[in-house]
């Protein structure tokens, strides 16, 4: 469901930038020439697009509160765990609870260097 709700919402978020897009800034919608009236006049299609934009709103911040809602749900609280680990590692182990670590090699002395002469 709430995929779903997420596709739905992209669909309505690309319809709505569509709309808004298309409409002139002085209100003058799509300026398509038609008949003087009607829905093809430059005022019909601005009406169309005002009300798209209003409803396309609408279903915009309904679907965002739908999602939100599903997100919390979703979470769950379950049970809140109140008690600490208080279990010490000795200081030689790993702290990941793999095998101690192997110690360092030792470094050999100066005079093993066979490249130093």
């Amino acid at each position: 469901m709430f995929l779903f709700l997420t596709v739905v919402q992209a669909i309505v978020a690309a319809a709505l930038i569509a709309v808004i897009l298309m409409q002139r800034s002085e209100g003058g919608g799509l300026g398509i020439g038609g008949s003087p009236s009607g829905m093809l006049s430059a005022r019909g299609a601005a009406d169309f697009l005002t009300r798209s934009t209003k409803w396309l709103a609408v279903v915009f911040v309904a679907l965002s509160i739908a999602l939100a809602a599903l997100a919390v749900e979703g979470v769950g609280t379950g049970e809140i765990e109140s008690t600490l680990d208080r279990s010490v590692t000795p200081a030689d182990a790993d702290p990941l609870g793999g095998p101690a670590a192997a110690p360092a090699p030792v470094a050999p002395a100066p005079n093993d260097d066979p490249l130093a002469e």
